[in-house]
């Protein structure tokens, strides 16, 4: 059953990669989708769910984290991909509250 799970995201990845390659990267809505799918299917932050938001090549991030460490390496992520001009990083660092 989780080899199955694995698989489907795994291939969910790759279509959803297909797609955004297709398009051309330096539109904001191409922009927008690749720094998405890079996110996604990132091993430290791929789970996290960040707010995207992009305007004429600067990427604006949002959302929470834990650690310091996730708020930089979504910014790394996003930094890397093709037509970015700026990434403005608004994530902010909310550690985990026990009840």
């Amino acid at each position: 059953m989780h080899k199955i799970l694995a698989a489907f995201l795994a291939l969910s990845l790759l279509l959803f990669a297909g797609v955004a390659m297709a398009q051309d990267k330096t539109s904001d809505d191409g922009v927008y989708d690749a720094v998405r799918v890079k996110l996604a299917s990132d091993q430290v932050v791929g789970s996290m769910p960040f707010n995207v938001a992009v305007e004429k090549g600067v990427v604006t991030l949002s959302g929470s984290v834990e650690k310091e460490g996730y708020r930089s390496r979504a910014e790394k992520v996003a930094k890397k991909v093709k037509g970015v001009k700026q990434v403005v990083n608004k994530i902010e660092i909310k550690p985990r509250t026990s009840l």
